[in-house]
Order: C-alpha cells, then structure tokens, then sequence
C-alpha cells in the first residue's frame, strides 16, 4: 500500500475549505435551520434563534450578498415595510448539508429521540434522507467510495501518478 495522493493535494483547492468559509458558523446553520422550516420574518427569526438583532442581521445580509437568501419586501397594515427572508435556488441545495447534519444530531447529540422528524410529502411516510449513488442507486458512506481528482484540480494540486485515497 503506497503513500496516498492526497498527502500531496493542495488543500488550498478545496470546496469544503470554501463552503465552510461561507456557511461553517453556528449563526448561518441556524438561519438555515429557520429558513427551511418555513421561518421568513426577521422578528420570528430572532425569537427563534435567540441572537442578538445586529448578529441576526449581520448574518442575513452576507447569506443575501453570497445569494443563499433573497429579500422580499412586505408590508403590514399600518407598518412599514419590511422584508421576508427566502431560499434561493443555491441556498436550497444546502437542504442535504443541514439535513444530514440533523441526521447526525438525532442519532449522536439528542437522547431523548429526534426533536424533529421530517414526513415526505408525496407518500406521507417519515423518512430519513439516504445519498446514494446518483448511477446505480446504491447507499453511499464514507467507506464504499473513493476520492479522486476532479475536473477542478489543477495540476500542481496533486501528484497524477497516486489517483486513489483510501476509505476511511
């Protein structure tokens, strides 16, 4: 068994290193946690969140400027207007990110069972979000699959002649 390739790939290309740079605080999950379930309103976010109003609006306008959330404006009677936070398409995509990290939560963080259980809608059943391989359809984890460059690396990302990590 040779030395893997990865100890010569350069993390500095690395997509998990940028979306934990944009989406890796507490802050931002529970915007997105929010956001999910429905919750649109910054009064209703921060009530639900518990942070303080410039932390919240700090962190809805950078998930705004990244294009995670876009702004709609509102008005009630009598009110001025104001703004209703919602998912962009790109924010959207996140759903498996914060799905499976609650995934993990239920089973390792949460001893008394899932706080939450989500209900597919079009069969009605509670179900738990599963990846599996986008060809065959088979369960993916962290040992059935191996990493190997993609079309993004450059060339003094890695050493071409070690193309294989080995599953953890």
């Amino acid at each position: 068994m040779g030395r893997p390739w990865i100890l010569d790939y350069d993390s500095a290309n690395c997509a998990i290193g940028a979306a934990v740079e944009l989406i890796g605080e507490r802050p931002t999950f529970l915007v997105l946690r929010e956001t999910f379930n429905g919750v649109r309103r910054f009064a209703d976010m921060q009530r639900r969140t518990g942070m303080p109003r410039q932390v919240l609006s700090d962190r809805l306008a950078r998930l705004v400027d990244e294009g995670l959330l876009g702004k709609v404006p509102y008005q009630d009677s009598g009110q001025r207007r104001r703004y209703e936070y919602r998912l962009t398409a790109k924010g959207r995509d996140l759903w498996h990110v914060v799905t499976a990290m609650r995934q993990w939560g239920d089973r390792w963080a949460a001893p008394g069972g899932p706080p939450l259980e989500i209900r597919h809608t079009s069969c009605g059943h509670i179900v738990t979000a599963v990846p599996t391989c986008s060809h065959c359809g088979e369960p993916l984890d962290a040992r059935s699959v191996t990493a190997i460059p993609g079309p993004g690396a450059s060339d003094g990302d890695f050493d071409r002649t070690q193309l294989v990590i080995r599953p953890a």
